[in-house]
């Protein structure tokens, strides 16, 4: 639970800190479309090279990337082993109904390649833009929906501060498994029922805990006069700037890379 970076800022002076967050979120929805529109080695390696850019220009540790991935290590072995098996052709190799072939293969690259490069880039938003930066984007980009009479800031607040709250919650649980293992609570043996049932200890003063601070922080919310986005200003406004132009030529670039190695080779 430690290694969940998911929800994390890391302050740093890279450039993508410096990018407006509604850019940011932008291009990491052209970037999902784009790696399950790569179709073959050509432009999965210049997704895979964009990912890699976005790490060195973060200017945030590989360690918290790693930590990320760790994550979902599990899941990303699962579904590449699974895909061995679904490929189409000459068998390489064969036992009993598994078969696996060249087709196979690179389906499991493709599937695991484009697993680590969509958490890679996803965390790269995440780390790079604070939770205030992201709530004001996520309202901009959701604005128009105010046309049909939808609360967009309401929205956006909630969404920030769910993912704001993930390692909090987190850093939580830990705190209370460790306090319930020091009591002497086993939960690491037995089979699974009685993982699961040693576990109800742990979920109970975290939902007291969580009810906790929900409503602590909707009590300071009140306290400072908070009443919702009607009328509400910012002190620091965003704008779109000259590094956001020279982001989008990159990731424009990018995108007819991809549609051209799709088309032509």
């Amino acid at each position: 639970m430690r290694d969940v970076t998911l929800g994390q800022y890391f302050p740093s002076n890279g450039v993508l800190h410096k990018l407006d967050a509604r850019v940011k979120i932008l291009f990491l929805i052209a970037f999902i479309v784009l790696i399950f529109c790569s179709f073959n080695f050509y432009a999965l390696g210049l997704v895979t090279a964009f990912a890699a850019a976005a790490v060195i220009l973060s200017k945030v540790p590989v360690k918290m990337f790693l930590k990320s991935l760790k994550t979902i290590i599990l899941i990303v072995a699962i579904t590449s082993i699974l895909n061995l098996f679904y490929g189409t052709g000459e068998p390489l190799w064969q036992w009993w109904i598994f078969t696996i072939t060249l087709d196979g293969i690179f389906n499991a690259i493709f599937v695991t390649v484009r697993i680590i490069c969509l958490v890679v880039v996803s965390s790269a938003l995440t780390f790079t833009t604070s939770p205030t930066d992201m709530t004001d984007a996520l309202e901009s980009l959701l604005k128009p929906l105010s046309v049909f009479h939808i609360s967009v800031h309401e929205i956006a607040m909630m969404m920030s501060i769910a993912l704001r709250f993930v390692p909090t919650l987190l850093e939580e649980t830990d705190k209370i498994m460790s306090a319930q293992k020091a009591r002497g609570a086993d939960m690491e043996s037995g089979n699974l029922l009685k993982r699961i049932k040693a576990l109800i200890p742990v979920l109970v003063p975290l939902f007291v805990s969580s009810f906790r601070r929900a409503y602590d922080l909707a009590m300071a919310m009140e306290c400072r006069c908070y009443r919702g986005g009607k009328g509400r200003t910012r002190l620091k406004q965003m704008h779109f700037t000259k590094k956001d132009a020279v982001a989008t030529a990159v990731m424009l670039l990018l995108t007819a890379g991809v549609v051209l190695c799709d088309i032509f080779l």
